[in-house]
Formats: C-alpha cells, sequence, structure tokens
C-alpha cells in the first residue's frame, strides 16, 4: 500500500491541507483541470476584494463569486462526474476556498461598513455645546392674560363664571338698559354712545357686561356670586385713552345681609392681588341707574404715588371702577325680594387695568398688532 500526502497552500488565510488516502496516484485528468480552475477563481476573488471601494462592490464580488449562479457553484456542478475520491479531495478544496472568500468578504465588508457609519457620524454630528436654534413660541395677548388673572382672582375669592349664552354681545334694550333701571329719556340710549343694529328694532351690540347680571339673576336663585367678562362697544371716538370697543368684567354677588363693607372688602383684596401690594384706595360717591348706593374707586397712582403726575392728572389718584348696591328696582324686576336679599355689583375695565400695572399710556396699542409692542409681555 502506498500512501501520498499532497500539501496546498493559500496566500490568505494560510491554509494546509493534508490529504491521506491509499492507492491513489496523480491522475493527469479532470481532477487537475478542476483544481485549477478553482485556484484560479480564487486569485481572481482575493484579487477583486482587495480592489473593492465600498461595500456595493463588496456586494457584487460576492454575487459573482459565491451566489447560486456564482462561478464557483458553476465549477462545483462538474463534481458529479469525478470519482468518489476525486469529490472528496476537490470538494474539500471547493469548501475551504469558499470559507476563505466568505471570510475575505466579511472583513473587507465590516472595514467599509465602519467607515462609512464613522464619515456619517462625523457628518451628521450634534455640536451639544451649541447653543440652540431659537423658536419663536405663540403667547395670549396682553388682555388676554390680563382678563385670566382678574377672573383667576375673583374665582379665588369665591366667585364663579358665568356661562357665554348668559353674557351675548348682541343684546335688546330690554337686558342692556331696561332692566338695568336706565330711563327711556337717558343719554347712554341715544345713538351718539350705543351702536344699533341696522333692520332689527331694539336691538344693540352691548354697551356694558352689565346685561349679564339680568340674564344670571332670572335664571339663578340667591346667593348669586359671578363674574361676566366680555367686549362691549360704545360709540366713542378714537384717542389715546378710549376705543369704540373694549373688554369689561361685570361682578355681581348677591345674597343675605350683603353690605357696602363686603363690596370694599372684596374690591380691596382684588386690588392688593392684583397690584401685587396693598394700595391706598378711595370710593367716591357717583351715579349708576342700577345700583343705590353707587361709587367710583380709585387707586393711588401707581406712576406718582400719589404726589400726582400727568398720568393722574395731578390728582395723585387713578379711577379703575365703577360699583355700588344692586337698586331695589333691578332686584324687584328679576323677581328678587329685596326684603330678603341685598346686593353688589361691580364693573371695570380691562384695557384701564392693564394700562395702570404695565404703564401702557395708550389704549389704541392693545389693537394695532405691533409686534414690537406685543413682545415685551
Amino acid at each position: 500500500m502506498r500512501k501520498v500526502i499532497i500539501i496546498l497552500f493559500s496566500n490568505y488565510p494560510l491554509q494546509l491541507y493534508i490529504l491521506t488516502f491509499s492507492r491513489y496516484h496523480f491522475p493527469k485528468g479532470e481532477r487537475i483541470e478542476m483544481k485549477t480552475q478553482l485556484e484560479n477563481i480564487y486569485s481572481s476573488a482575493k484579487a477583486d476584494i482587495e480592489n473593492a471601494k465600498s461595500i456595493n462592490d463588496i456586494d457584487e464580488i460576492r454575487l459573482k463569486y459565491l451566489s447560486r449562479k456564482g462561478e464557483f457553484n458553476s465549477i462545483k456542478k462538474g463534481l458529479k462526474d469525478l470519482s468518489d475520491e476525486d469529490k472528496r479531495i476537490v470538494g474539500a478544496l471547493a469548501n475551504q476556498i469558499t470559507q476563505d472568500l466568505e471570510a475575505l468578504l466579511k472583513e473587507k465588508h465590516d472595514l467599509f461598513y465602519q467607515k462609512e457609519l464613522n464619515e456619517k457620524l462625523q457628518k451628521d454630528r450634534i455640536d451639544i455645546t451649541l447653543s440652540g436654534k431659537y423658536i419663536p413660541q405663540g403667547k395670549a395677548h396682553l388682555l388676554t392674560s390680563t382678563t385670566n388673572e382678574i377672573v383667576s382672582i375673583f374665582q379665588n375669592l369665591g366667585f364663579s363664571v358665568i356661562s357665554p349664552e348668559l353674557s351675548p354681545e348682541v343684546e335688546t334694550e330690554y337686558y342692556n338698559f331696561d332692566m338695568l333701571n336706565v330711563p327711556k329719556d337717558h343719554p347712554a340710549r341715544d345713538v351718539q354712545d350705543t351702536f344699533y343694529v341696522k333692520g332689527m328694532p331694539g336691538v344693540v351690540l352691548r354697551s356694558q357686561t352689565s346685561g349679564a347680571q339680568i340674564h344670571v339673576m332670572e335664571n339663578q336663585k340667591p346667593p348669586i356670586k359671578v363674574v361676566a367678562p366680555g367686549r362691549v362697544y360704545r360709540n366713542e371716538n378714537i384717542n389715546a385713552r378710549k376705543n369704540n370697543f373694549f373688554h369689561q368684567i361685570e361682578g355681581l354677588y348677591i345674597d343675605k345681609d350683603i353690605t357696602f363693607g363686603d363690596l370694599k372688602g372684596v374690591l380691596n383684596e382684588f386690588i392688593r392681588l392684583y397690584f401685587g401690594a396693598a394700595r391706598p384706595t378711595r370710593f367716591r360717591s357717583s351715579f349708576f341707574p342700577f345700583t343705590e348706593p353707587s361709587a367710583e374707586l380709585d387707586v393711588q397712582c401707581i406712576m406718582c404715588h400719589g404726589e400726582g403726575c400727568r398720568i393722574c392728572g395731578g390728582t395723585g389718584w387713578l379711577e379703575i371702577l365703577g360699583c355700588g348696591m344692586v337698586d331695589v328696582n333691578v332686584l324687584n324686576g328679576v323677581g328678587i325680594d329685596p326684603d330678603v336679599y341685598s346686593g353688589f355689583a361691580f364693573g371695570m375695565g380691562v384695557e384701564r387695568l392693564a394700562m395702570l400695572k404695565y404703564a401702557v399710556d395708550d389704549i389704541r396699542l392693545f389693537f394695532n398688532n405691533d409686534k414690537r409692542f406685543l413682545e415685551q409681555f
């Protein structure tokens, strides 16, 4: 018996094949030719892998040599024509070459993948030390935020906000004047003061939020403790102090044994909370058809602290709202017995309070949509 040892070397990785078999001699036929073809394809594949420039190149090389239609599989199909011993020898060589190429392709693929990943990370990296890009954010208008602040203060004092249907902007004379004890010949009813809706007799754009208290008292039994914010309209000449529409907040408190002292206590507490500190106030006697007695509330000028300046006209005081005890005629009109219940009402202009708190000297600034003004608040 003869033993022949065949030693085959490949450049990468270094492989040593030791094939041992009995009664074997090197034929010069198909086995040698197939072995040569495999080695040539292996050399060509290695060269292509070394010259590859990208992952796409690696994928194409894999398809060219190792896919089902690749060159190695085409050679392997010829194994069926070899003897069993030759199949074992050539098959082992083909499998080893395939494994070597897989290893080379994976190594090259990983190299390109890491390189491309690093380039992408470098290109798309975020420098967290840089300041972010400013994106302007929308926010509430100063009149909206002032209204919300005032309403929130009164809610904390136990008042509730009436539903919108009880405070319509398009109102009838019945609620805007008649039920508020306003005489038929009162100047406020003239077209010089009030906007009447054309083609709809007796319908107006409300000139005050006071009509809301009538709606509430008609629909709710005492005790009643509500505020009603909303827009009102008056036929005014527009200037730095007046506009033909503005915003008011109406307040109403009806219960047993309510006195003017309760009114003063609530409003003084509101002044303290709104301006951030207790401020001197004074109640001046006034007249409103729907309250008796009536008063106007002044607060010490926040500009000159009572010494007198242009803003307060030299008086040291600024008027901020009207108020008073609900008139007996108004209570009788809505079916509330004035011998059992009493109450107070007040109405304040949102623009006036915002102007005082933020030192705004022209009411038109609230409506001109000038970003330079609006962005300050």
